[in-house]
């Protein structure tokens, strides 16, 4: 790999582990602060410190129609659609099943390279992308119990798609585009998108227990590392490597899910985990061999 992809990895790598953690912290603090609340205010303080960060690099800003509406979508459909299908998602099912449910992004980024980048998928890719679909589907199978598993799995699924298709769109906006402007504006389409809810949801809001430290530490770790610095390198990543096969450093995700959800949440690690997991692996063996 050139110098380019190596440090595109390396962001893409840091990202997925901080979200991989992201999901131990959604599910202990999203039954006191409901899914769409809980995006709101993580956007609301993200935003706060990409503004921060923009203004102490003094990056160049710059304005044209085609290149904000490729930016407003990023933000509807990334931060806001996938961002709220995962936390909803979470919510009706484990921090483990939430990290690697996603996992089927990668599949995802894939094919939507195809129309939009004109990156034809290779023989290796389908092989690829056929292995990480079983994977996810090993995994769902042996979780799989309950109608409220099922609802979340459905919108993980959700997350995963629509995340796919942002993280494609990306590499369409124009490279003079500083990342730090498309993240921070993306922030604001999603807290745009969000407000009318809250505000016609604002009881739920003046509900939240705003005295309980463990509440302002989750929200400032998914406002801050989880939104602001973990948006920043995911898409800075995908703009160095560069290729449908970026996704698969979500590998990372589940890996740091689980585990932190078998530490901290007392969630079991069960064997089909661990088939679904080594299928998802070689998916990127064979993808990232045949770059």
């Amino acid at each position: 790999m050139n110098k380019n992809k190596i440090i595109g990895s390396i962001y893409l790598t840091l990202a997925a582990c901080i979200w991989g953690g992201m999901f131990v912290v959604v599910k202990s603090v999203v039954s006191e602060v409901p899914p769409i609340q809980l995006v709101w205010l993580r956007y609301l303080i993200g935003s706060i410190a990409l503004l921060v960060i923009a203004l102490v690099a003094k990056i160049q800003w710059h304005w044209d129609k085609r290149n904000l509406l490729l930016i407003f979508l990023i933000g509807l459909i990334g931060d806001t659609i996938s961002i709220v299908a995962q936390e909803t998602g979470t919510m009706f099912s484990s921090a483990q099943l939430g990290s690697v449910v996603t996992t089927a992004t990668p599949a995802f980024m894939i094919i939507f390279s195809w129309p939009l980048l004109k990156i034809k998928p290779t023989k290796s890719k389908w092989i690829s992308l056929s292995l990480a679909i079983l994977g996810v589907v090993s995994i769902v199978g042996f979780h799989f119990k309950g109608k409220n598993l099922l609802l979340g799995v459905i919108f993980l699924l959700i997350a995963g798609l629509t995340w796919a298709l942002m993280s494609v769109l990306i590499e369409l906006v124009d490279k003079k585009y500083s990342i730090i402007q498309v993240t921070f504006l993306g922030t604001l389409v999603a807290i745009v998108c969000l407000t009318p809810v809250i505000f016609i949801q604002k009881r739920t809001l003046l509900n939240i227990s705003w005295g309980s430290a463990h509440i302002w530490l989750s929200l400032l770790y998914l406002g801050i590392i989880s939104t602001a610095i973990a948006f920043f390198f995911w898409n800075k990543g995908l703009v160095l490597f560069h290729s449908p096969t970026s996704g698969l450093f979500f590998l990372f995700q589940p890996i740091v899910g689980t585990l932190l959800g078998w530490l901290f949440l007392n969630e079991s690690i069960k064997v089909g985990f661990f088939v679904g997991l080594g299928l998802i692996l070689v998916s990127i063996v064979v993808s990232i061999k045949n770059e």
